[in-house]
Protein backbone atom coordinates (compact mmCIF):
# COMPACT_ATOMS: atom_id res chain seq x y z
CA UNK A 1 0.00 0.00 0.00
CA UNK A 2 3.05 2.69 0.72
CA UNK A 3 4.26 1.66 -2.08
CA UNK A 4 0.94 3.03 -3.89
CA UNK A 5 0.48 5.41 -2.24
CA UNK A 6 4.33 6.73 -2.92
CA UNK A 7 3.88 6.14 -6.58
CA UNK A 8 0.68 7.56 -6.82
CA UNK A 9 2.45 11.38 -5.06
CA UNK A 10 5.46 10.79 -7.62
CA UNK A 11 3.05 10.77 -10.55
CA UNK A 12 0.72 13.67 -9.39
CA UNK A 13 4.12 15.85 -8.51
CA UNK A 14 5.34 15.11 -11.84
CA UNK A 15 2.20 16.42 -13.19
CA UNK A 16 1.87 19.69 -11.46
CA UNK A 17 5.64 20.33 -12.01
CA UNK A 18 4.93 20.55 -15.91
CA UNK A 19 3.05 23.49 -15.27
CA UNK A 20 6.09 25.04 -13.69
CA UNK A 21 7.78 24.24 -17.04
CA UNK A 22 5.33 25.97 -19.18
CA UNK A 23 6.99 28.97 -21.32
CA UNK A 24 5.23 32.25 -22.21
CA UNK A 25 5.90 34.21 -25.52
CA UNK A 26 7.94 37.28 -25.48
CA UNK A 27 8.84 39.80 -28.41
CA UNK A 28 10.75 42.72 -28.64
CA UNK A 29 10.46 45.56 -31.36
CA UNK A 30 12.66 48.53 -32.34
CA UNK A 31 12.52 51.28 -35.21
CA UNK A 32 15.27 51.65 -37.50
CA UNK A 33 15.62 53.88 -39.74
CA UNK A 34 12.17 53.82 -41.01
CA UNK A 35 11.48 50.24 -40.72
CA UNK A 36 10.71 48.41 -38.05
CA UNK A 37 12.33 45.16 -36.49
CA UNK A 38 11.16 42.38 -34.19
CA UNK A 39 12.45 39.47 -32.50
CA UNK A 40 10.15 36.76 -31.07
CA UNK A 41 10.37 33.52 -28.98
CA UNK A 42 9.81 31.96 -25.44
CA UNK A 43 10.44 32.72 -22.01
CA UNK A 44 12.56 29.66 -21.81
CA UNK A 45 14.89 31.25 -24.93
CA UNK A 46 13.30 28.79 -27.62
CA UNK A 47 12.72 30.57 -30.91
CA UNK A 48 9.37 31.19 -32.69
CA UNK A 49 10.29 30.17 -36.27
CA UNK A 50 7.04 30.18 -38.87
CA UNK A 51 4.56 32.47 -36.50
CA UNK A 52 2.32 34.73 -37.04
CA UNK A 53 3.17 38.25 -36.19
CA UNK A 54 0.30 40.86 -37.04
CA UNK A 55 -0.02 44.85 -37.79
CA UNK A 56 -2.90 46.02 -37.18
CA UNK A 57 -4.70 49.80 -36.74
CA UNK A 58 -6.49 50.83 -34.05
CA UNK A 59 -9.69 49.65 -35.88
CA UNK A 60 -8.34 46.24 -35.42
CA UNK A 61 -8.00 46.31 -39.68
CA UNK A 62 -5.18 44.03 -40.90
CA UNK A 63 -2.67 46.49 -42.07
CA UNK A 64 0.27 43.55 -42.42
CA UNK A 65 0.46 39.60 -42.01
CA UNK A 66 3.88 38.54 -41.10
CA UNK A 67 5.85 35.43 -40.42
CA UNK A 68 9.07 34.86 -38.35
CA UNK A 69 12.39 33.76 -40.16
CA UNK A 70 14.61 31.11 -39.21
CA UNK A 71 16.24 33.67 -36.81
CA UNK A 72 13.11 33.95 -35.24
CA UNK A 73 12.47 38.10 -36.31
CA UNK A 74 10.40 40.26 -38.78
CA UNK A 75 11.48 43.10 -40.13
CA UNK A 76 9.15 45.31 -42.50
CA UNK A 77 8.68 49.07 -43.22
CA UNK A 78 6.90 50.96 -40.13
CA UNK A 79 2.90 51.98 -41.56
CA UNK A 80 1.67 55.52 -41.05
CA UNK A 81 -0.59 56.78 -38.63
CA UNK A 82 -1.60 54.60 -35.57
CA UNK A 83 -0.62 50.73 -35.10
CA UNK A 84 0.42 47.88 -32.87
CA UNK A 85 2.18 44.64 -33.79
CA UNK A 86 1.12 41.68 -32.41
CA UNK A 87 2.62 38.13 -31.82
CA UNK A 88 0.23 35.48 -31.20
CA UNK A 89 2.17 31.93 -30.88
CA UNK A 90 -1.04 30.21 -30.48
CA UNK A 91 -1.18 29.79 -26.87
CA UNK A 92 -1.26 31.68 -24.16
CA UNK A 93 -2.11 35.08 -24.17
CA UNK A 94 -0.74 36.85 -27.55
CA UNK A 95 2.08 39.53 -27.25
CA UNK A 96 1.44 43.42 -28.49
CA UNK A 97 3.50 46.37 -28.47
CA UNK A 98 2.15 50.18 -29.44
CA UNK A 99 3.78 52.02 -32.16
CA UNK A 100 4.48 54.67 -29.66
CA UNK A 101 6.42 52.16 -27.56
CA UNK A 102 9.33 51.81 -29.96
Amino acid sequence: MYRLVTLGLLLAGSLFSQATLAHFPIMTCEQQAGSVHCETGFSDGSLSVNKPVTVLSYDDEVLLQLTTDAASSVTFTAPSGEYYIRFDSGHEQPVEIDYDEL
